[in-house]
């Protein structure tokens, strides 16, 4: 799938998400510990807006505590209208060096908006399917990499699951979720 057409795709399932909440839903706690749901929109709104800067993109702050839903669907129109046109754009980053636009952002931005559809499903009360297939890739493509990625600080100790486990269990046990978790 291409980068716009991935992001797409986990956008829609994450929309859906956020269009589905209640106000009061906003603060309910979120797998991530000390988050809310409002937190996990807010912070897949406003880390990619700073990480666009290396590509010399400068979207407008978006005010998310005012209105989740608003500022969730134009951030995606802003984030899929990149990746429909790249024009040619590369990003800079000191820790991920120069890329395509829209390959960093499928790299670094689309799978965070998939993985964290896991937290805010949860965080709403609802048991979220991240697809089977693409969990066990996504495990397997991680567990090399495992202490950089626990050094990063962006992963927290891994939650002990059974081998054999539903794949998106194990993902988000390694991960550092627990995956009975509930709100």
């Amino acid at each position: 799938m291409t980068p716009a057409g991935q992001h797409a795709a986990d956008a829609a399932r994450f929309t859906e998400l956020v269009e589905s909440a209640s106000s009061g839903d906003w603060t309910r706690p979120a797998p991530v510990a000390g988050w809310t749901a409002l937190d996990i929109v807010r912070h897949l709104v406003e880390w990619p807006r700073g990480f666009l800067l290396g590509a010399g993109i400068e979207l407008p702050p978006l005010d998310v505590d005012a209105d989740p839903a608003g500022a969730w669907k134009q951030h995606v129109a802003d984030i899929q209208a990149i990746l429909e046109d790249p024009a040619g754009r590369v990003l800079s980053n000191p820790h991920t060096g120069d890329r395509p636009v829209d390959e960093a952002i499928a790299q670094f931005y689309t799978g965070d908006v998939w993985m964290h559809s896991w937290d805010l499903a949860k965080a709403l009360g609802r048991e979220p399917d991240l697809g089977a297939e693409r969990c066990a890739e996504a495990l397997a493509a991680m567990r090399p990499m495992e202490q950089l990625l626990r050094d990063s600080g962006q992963f927290g100790p891994a939650v002990p699951v059974a081998e054999d486990a539903p794949a998106q269990d194990r993902l988000m046990g390694f991960l550092g979720r627990d995956p009975a978790w509930h709100a």
